[in-house]
């Protein structure tokens, strides 16, 4: 009987470990097929007006950013930058794609989340349109969601937090935040989150200096090229922008200097559009919009202060647009949804084209879409696309959990609802900033069907499997 547990040990658990794995592996293998039709039918990859440009122009001269854009995705250029295509780059990022998804099944299976749970969990990131298009565009969001996902699995690989894994996560939830600014208030909600469950204050002291160093340096790095300790440029236009929507200088009386940003009477379709409206208040006072941040934080404190009940009303009601069944263009320029569509787009009017072509790829051109494989993403899309109130029960699944294990599913869960409203009480709603909180929200509801950890041993036709 021992002789036949040596033998039977290895080879019958590898393959009930294949097996077990079966459909997730499908489904990888499916979304993987997918990103090279996306690959295919979109050459070479999206651009956009600002974000792009300003990112491959940053990572060919490295140099803190004064406005939105902090270091973290122009170093993954900067890294590929050897390769001089942007359509590397596109392939890195469905890579990255499919590596979240492989992150959010591992350490679900993990928890014990049985393999249907944690499969599904998967799905919308990696079959979803909206990610499609996201990877296959020169932005920072699948950097980013992968950071976040990554912080999150390093914290819930192990029931006992140790001071190794708190350091690691310290260091990617500072890398995203160096990535995207909104995961500054997540690695605080993560430390508060942490400390209420109690795991000790070597990890929390690991965590909360492993994060706060790399951007310590960053700051400094910032304070040397504009003469300030921070680590964006923008955080106050952004706010001030928010408060655009309620203000009333009559409530909020400013002093003379403040109250050169008070509303003019320019309307605009939504809160970000005043940070580039020509006609807003800030863009009217001399000099850069950007040289103004602190007196626009400063306005925006005040204003938030003197209206507290106007500025949650408007981060609700904004909030709730990402509850819609049919998405809503937020702001009216968007396109929020179904954005595979046949054509030829040339590249934007945008001063930095010829310098980036130059010197990061002088294959960059305007996104034309290739046939059969955009005309199957077209008709694709429509199928593939996570609707409001479906995000909506996946967050209300994300409580039960959080209800029922608060020690492993309340941390995600608290997570996807600060992706969620951050980006709304910072600045303004938009689908885009949305997704990030999709792939958090499902690894928070699948822990809703956790169940006891398998015992180590086991029997099978009369032999012990230990």
């Amino acid at each position: 009987m021992l002789t036949d547990t040596r033998v039977a040990l290895p080879s019958q658990r590898r393959l009930s470990a294949l097996a077990d794995h079966r459909v997730f592996a499908a489904l990888l293998l499916l979304a993987a097929v997918l990103r090279v039709v996306t690959i295919l039918g979109y050459r070479p990859v999206t651009l956009y007006w600002y974000d792009s440009f300003t990112y491959l122009d940053t990572a060919v001269h490295p140099a803190p950013s004064a406005t939105f854009h902090p270091i973290g995705y122009p170093l993954l250029l900067r890294a590929l930058l050897p390769f001089h295509s942007v359509e590397l780059v596109a392939a890195v990022q469905h890579v990255i794609g499919l590596s979240t998804g492989m992150l959010l099944y591992a350490v679900l299976r993990r928890r014990s989340a049985p393999g249907w749970a944690a499969a599904s969990a998967t799905v919308p990131l990696l079959f979803d349109a909206s990610f499609l298009r996201l990877e296959h565009a020169v932005l920072s969001d699948a950097q980013f969601i992968f950071l976040v996902v990554a912080g999150l699995a390093v914290l819930m690989w192990s029931p006992r937090l140790s001071v190794r894994a708190a350091a690691g996560a310290g260091l990617l939830f500072a890398a995203a935040a160096l990535t995207r600014t909104i995961a500054l208030p997540l690695l605080l909600l993560v430390v508060l989150v942490l400390a209420g469950r109690r795991v000790g204050w070597r990890p929390l002291a690991a965590l909360v200096l492993a994060g706060a160093l790399p951007l310590t340096g960053y700051a400094a790095w910032y304070a040397q090229h504009h003469g300030r300790f921070a680590i964006s440029g923008a955080d106050g236009v952004a706010l001030w922008a928010r408060t655009m929507t309620f203000a009333d200088c009559a409530r909020i009386q400013p002093p003379p200097d403040l109250a050169r940003l008070c509303p003019n009477g320019t309307k605009v379709d939504a809160a970000s559009e005043y940070v580039w409206a020509p006609g807003a208040s800030i863009n009217r006072l001399p000099g850069d919009r950007f040289t103004h941040n602190d007196l626009a934080r400063s306005f925006a404190l005040d204003a938030i202060l003197a209206q507290p009940l106007d500025y949650l009303g408007d981060v609700v009601r904004d909030t709730a647009i990402a509850f819609s069944w049919t998405p809503i263009p937020h702001p009216a320029r968007t396109t929020p949804a179904f954005g595979f569509r046949s054509g030829h787009w040339e590249l934007p009017d945008q001063p930095l084209i010829d310098k980036v072509k130059r010197e990061y790829d002088p294959d960059i051109r305007g996104l034309s879409s290739v046939s059969p494989y955009a005309d199957l993403l077209i008709a694709y899309q429509h199928a593939a696309y996570l609707r409001g109130p479906v995000l909506g029960l996946i967050l209300l699944l994300g409580v039960v959990a959080a209800v029922r294990r608060p020690r492993v599913a309340l941390l995600p869960w608290a997570v996807a609802m600060g992706l969620l409203i951050g980006p709304v009480a910072v600045l303004d709603f938009d689908h885009r900033y949305v997704l990030p909180v999709i792939p958090v929200a499902c690894l928070a509801a699948a822990l809703a069907f956790q169940t006891a950890p398998k015992r180590r041993g086991y029997m099978s036709d009369g032999v012990i499997y230990r």
